[in-house]
């Protein structure tokens, strides 16, 4: 969502300001703006659209000064414009934002019922104006801002200059993630560590009710109730050459072209190459004794889980529920005792996935994240860490990161069966040299990526509509598949259960409708055969990828099919993903959208 970077040194700092929030353009946003302390005057540049807007902007009216801070909007009060844009001023206060204050409206009554003026939709203005309210009333600027943030309600992180202390910059998190940088004679603030990563590798992880007080030598951090708090200094592993495009077009190709090194580096990770079995980081519970798994997470990373679940409980013989994680507190879901909740997130920072956390730890579940960033709240929180090893991913639609995450649950499946007795070692070395070869195997898929492209532009460009058939573990493959042409070529999709066709989807089925099947050759295959000849039978335009064997098969019925390396039907959903994810991408290159930041979209969503 939102991003926010600020810094406060000795150097002209608009210039680095539009830098970290180049490095934010991932997370999603419709306007940006900066704001710097220039003598004893608050200035602000803001423009709605790209960053380069606003560098146009700085540009024209260029900006002084070396305390700053800048922002990326996402909206979530008031339309996409400057007046909403980041950061809200009044001339004594300058407030950048990410989250909600939920009870904003009772504040701007009471702030306006006292004489102060609004000049946006936004609920972030009512932090300038209660801030410049404390401080009228005789309080010290740094005092005004802590009372501020015991009467704000919701989720936030802030970055705030005042003018009265132009020698301070102040932060506060609830909710939503905010690191300081510490550097030489200046200091650093963002919403994660990526943004900072050309200025800083050293890094300090505010907790919630936090708030710091920054200046050139160093930074304070308290609690709300203003004692003084000891958070850890962290050497961050990003580097600020980590967010090039590596020669491709957009981040989200160089991304999917990545993926036979980051799924090997993850299995890496956890393969004995010698024992050719899995062998997990030490776990602070017995992962073997747990009753019942939960499986917690958000979009495609939900997707994930639900390959997991099929994994878990078909291998290792374990009951799992699955969850989205926006759905689960409302269930008010019953837990077992000392059962398992897993939970699953690229950025480590999704409110309702942490959230969720949060009710399954008061629940008395052991809580296992899987992240892609290991320093992140949800990391922090859980009891044990599986990590990803996808490196950044800037394109806000995923794609190494799912990759990535499945390989995790299939390591955790081969464990977990292994101690529960449920497969043999003979067993579990045939799974894991399976999952040996699909970093292999992955880079021959890459091989056709021009095959891909010609299908997309010929079958999907023009289409208004697509639907993608899987069963078993190639469901969520389905659903993942329809996810990404939605997220970015803006054509409508929908993923289905092959054997829910006849309950009502083929209704929809005729000649304009492509429709995509994903089916390798598994005990499931006969069966999605059958339902390619009933979408052929009423004229709909057959995709089909499978194995060769597979692909043999349906040749005759399908339009165009594409035969991937044939493996193990376990590793197939990996493998699988690749194809529909490269689907997608040229679909939407053709169209014309903008693949890396899809509209209305945000890579970490950070508010409910």
């Amino acid at each position: 969502m939102c991003g926010i970077v600020g810094i406060i040194g000795t150097q002209e700092v608009a210039p680095r300001l539009i830098e970290g929030l180049r490095r934010l353009e991932y997370r999603g946003y419709d306007s940006a703006g900066v704001a710097t302390l220039d003598g004893d005057a608050i200035e602000r540049r803001r423009a709605t659209g790209k960053i380069s807007a606003l560098e146009a902007r700085l540009a024209a009216e260029p900006l002084g000064g070396a305390t700053g801070i800048g922002h990326t909007r996402w909206a979530t009060h008031g339309i996409p414009n400057e007046t909403n844009a980041h950061p809200h001023a009044n001339g004594r206060v300058a407030v950048v934002h990410n989250g909600i204050i939920e009870n904003f409206q009772d504040l701007r009554a009471d702030l306006a019922a006292k004489g102060h003026a609004f000049a946006s939709d936004t609920d972030t203005e009512v932090v300038v104006h209660l801030i410049s309210q404390f401080i009228a009333e005789g309080v010290d600027p740094v005092e005004a801002a802590r009372r501020a943030f015991g009467r704000l309600q919701g989720a936030f992180a802030l970055g705030i200059l005042v003018r009265d202390r132009p020698d301070v910059l102040i932060a506060a998190r609830q909710g939503s993630p905010l690191a300081i940088g510490h550097g030489d004679g200046e200091m650093f603030l963002g919403s994660d560590a990526l943004a900072l990563a050309p200025m800083t590798r050293r890094i300090t992880y505010l907790e919630d009710g936090d708030w710091a007080v920054l200046s050139t030598g160093g930074a304070t951090i308290r609690d709300l109730e203003g004692r003084l708090v000891n958070r850890p200094e962290q050497l961050s592993n990003l580097s600020g050459a980590m967010i090039g495009k590596g020669g491709h077009r957009h981040f989200m190709a160089k991304e999917i072209f990545e993926q036979p090194q980051v799924i090997g580096d993850t299995l890496n990770a956890m393969f004995n190459p010698a024992a050719r079995t899995i062998t997990l980081p030490a776990l602070p519970f017995d992962l073997a004794a747990v009753p019942r798994i939960t499986m917690i997470a958000c979009g495609t990373a939900s997707l994930a889980g639900m390959v997991g679940r099929y994994w878990l409980e078909r291998v290792a013989r374990v009951p799992v529920d699955w969850d989205l994680a926006s759905e689960f507190r409302y269930r008010a879901p019953v837990m077992a005792d000392g059962g398992l909740a897993v939970f699953i997130s690229q950025s480590g920072e999704t409110a309702d996935t942490l959230a969720a956390l949060r009710y399954c730890k008061a629940h008395g579940q052991h809580c296992l994240s899987i992240v892609n960033a290991p320093e992140s709240t949800i990391a922090r929180e859980s009891h044990a860490v599986l990590p990803t090893l996808a490196g950044p991913e800037i394109g806000v639609a995923s794609t190494k990161a799912f990759t990535t995450q499945l390989v995790v649950l299939a390591c955790l499946t081969i464990a977990l069966a292994k101690m529960r007795g449920a497969i043999d070692h003979e067993t579990e070395a045939r799974l894991s040299s399976a999952l040996t070869e699909v970093p292999a195997r992955a880079a021959e898929v890459l091989n056709h990526d021009e095959r891909i492209r010609a299908i997309a532009q010929s079958m999907l460009t023009p289409a208004r509509d697509v639907l993608y058939l899987g069963r078993g573990s190639s469901y969520p493959l389905a659903l993942e598949g329809a996810l990404k042409l939605k997220e970015i070529s803006y054509i409508h999709a929908e993923g289905y259960a092959a054997g829910e066709m006849k309950h009502g989807p083929i209704a929809l089925i005729d000649e304009s409708v492509p429709v995509v099947v994903i089916a390798p050759s598994d005990p499931l295959f006969d069966k999605t055969a059958s339902n390619v000849q009933e979408v052929v039978a009423r004229g709909g335009k057959v995709v089909v990828f499978s194995d060769p064997e597979g692909v043999a098969r349906l040749r005759d019925l399908a339009l165009d099919a594409i035969a991937l390396p044939a493996v193990d039907p376990f590793v197939a959903p990996i493998l699988y993903a690749i194809p529909v994810q490269q689907l997608a991408y040229h679909t939407a290159v053709d169209k014309g959208t903008d693949v890396d930041q899809p509209r209305n979209l945000a890579k970490a969503v950070t508010v409910e």
